[in-house]
């Protein structure tokens, strides 16, 4: 259970898009119920009373795409990112193996890119790196992986090499086993970071059975965040068997996790160059790859619909959005576009006349940008259109698709207002977003007013004004959900 609370009193907090004033402002049973000047706790000696000191006070971040249990286990494991070639890769995975003699379980590793790389991710040459130990390295964008000869006789696979797709995913889940005390330990871990950055909820996409998984989460201390639990096609005649729908709250969660959306995968991604696009990949004649057929995901949608379920519908290429669209509008489901990365002109206005949410991830776009100029060379100028949607009327969430990239709300939201990292220009930076529509993005458009749930965060910056290299490290001072601190260093 979570603690019994008195009041709490928040003293000389300046609200965020406020007067620069500071104000004194009231929480009681979870909710904001009062801002003034000067407020006084009625039993004042029960009342927790801190002093912000002129910090700004702002409604709690929110990352609308989290793989959860994946990004705990992310932190974790041998990173591989940056490496610009399979030459590269292939050096550090001998200097891991070699520097563990004795370990024979399996190396994962993760965050390799190879859309760009002069040479080409072979099983030759991670065999070399690995002769006998097996090696599974899982792409940047989780829609691949490179696998040694070790692990295919290991796992069992069809082949060595790359695995994309739906074979990727597949070795995935098979890398996946029950929770040990170690990887509870990293769960609690990777949640507490997640308030330490002002995050108060999440929308869980993983792959997993994700109403249990939750509950044993909050059993095990992990009650920290508001979590939305979505669930994917082959949970959905269990979750109908449940009697659940969309928005329930999920039993022995302390009220803070509700039954999320149903997650469909229509296609692939950017740099494993399986985006469905309306346009052949240079060189290939490839379109990418539609994993749900348009009359397909018309009847899942219908389904969803029928029982109550909102869904969120994976589609990066432009073709893949197009379809996705065509689906909502046919059969008047509710949910969410998850990427949108590349859409139609004549797509962008679609997503407000169909109440359809542009779900999308800014620092995509950073990690993406180069693969984007080369791949999908000219039409960048509607890629990653978050200022375009937002001007069509669409609503927008934010989120990280963590672990493709990092839990860290600010490191979002500075990407989404700015386009640009690591000293760089911004790339189409007509797609910025105003601070304050990615802040509404980032916020579920939560507003720090009476009546409020007092889900907050403290920030030493405001974030309305902030450089966006100070976003991106936003010194975060405390974090509240539902009143009670999930974070604080004040």
């Amino acid at each position: 259970m979570r603690p019994e609370r008195f009041d709490t009193v928040l003293r000389r907090a300046r609200i965020v898009g406020g007067s620069d004033q500071p104000v004194d402002v009231l929480i009681r049973d979870g909710r904001i119920v009062s801002i003034a000047d000067s407020v006084d706790a009625p039993d004042a000696s029960d009342a927790e009373q801190i002093d912000l000191d002129g910090r700004f006070l702002g409604p709690g971040m929110w990352d609308a795409h989290v793989h959860f249990a994946l990004w705990a286990r992310t932190r974790r494991r041998f990173h591989v990112a940056g490496a610009g070639s399979a030459a590269e890769v292939s050096a550090m995975v001998a200097a891991r193996v070699l520097s563990e003699p004795d370990n024979m379980a399996t190396l994962v590793g993760v965050g390799f890119r190879d859309a760009l790389w002069p040479d080409v991710p072979t099983t030759e040459v991670l065999d070399a790196a690995s002769p006998t130990r097996p090696v599974v390295l899982i792409s940047g964008d989780v829609h691949c992986c490179w696998v040694n000869t070790a692990a295919e006789l290991h796992y069992d696979l069809a082949h060595a090499g790359l695995l994309r797709e739906s074979e990727a995913f597949e070795l995935q889940r098979k890398l996946e086993v029950e929770p040990d005390d170690e990887e509870r330990a990293y769960a609690v871990e990777a949640g507490a970071a997640a308030a330490a950055r002002g995050t108060v909820g999440i929308v869980d996409l993983e792959m997993a059975d994700n109403m249990r998984l939750w509950v044993r989460n909050c059993a095990q201390g992990l009650g920290m965040l508001r979590v939305r639990a979505g669930f994917y096609e082959d949970m959905f005649d269990t979750m109908i068997e449940r009697g659940v729908r969309t928005g329930d709250v999920v039993e022995d969660t302390n009220g803070l996790v509700t039954v999320g959306p149903l997650k469909v995968i229509t296609d692939g991604s950017l740099n494993t160059r399986t985006a469905y696009c309306h346009d052949a990949y240079p060189g290939t004649g490839d379109h990418g790859v539609i994993t749900v057929l348009p009359a397909d995901l018309k009847d899942l949608l219908g389904r969803a619909t029928e029982h109550g379920f909102e869904v969120a519908v994976h589609a990066i290429g432009d073709l893949a959005n197009t379809f996705a669209l065509d689906a909502f509008e046919a059969t008047g489901a509710r949910g969410s576009i998850e990427h949108a990365q590349l859409i139609q002109s004549d797509d962008l206005a679609r997503f407000a006349q169909l109440d359809v949410t542009a779900s999308v991830q800014p620092e995509h776009a950073m990690d993406d940008r180069d693969a984007a100029d080369v791949l999908w060379v000219g039409r960048t100028e509607r890629s990653f259109p978050f200022a375009s949607l937002h001007q069509a009327g669409a609503r927008i969430a934010l989120g990280s698709d963590a672990p493709v990239a990092t839990l860290d709300p600010w490191i979002t939201y500075a990407a989404a207002v700015s386009r640009s990292r690591d000293g760089r220009e911004p790339w189409h930076p007509e797609q910025q977003l105003t601070r304050e529509a990615a802040l509404a993005a980032s916020t579920q458009g939560a507003r720090v007013e009476v009546g409020a749930l007092a889900d907050l965060v403290v920030t030493d910056a405001d974030p309305l004004t902030a450089d966006a290299d100070v976003l991106r490290r936003m010194p975060v001072a405390a974090t509240l959900v539902g009143g009670a601190f999930t974070h604080s260093r004040l």
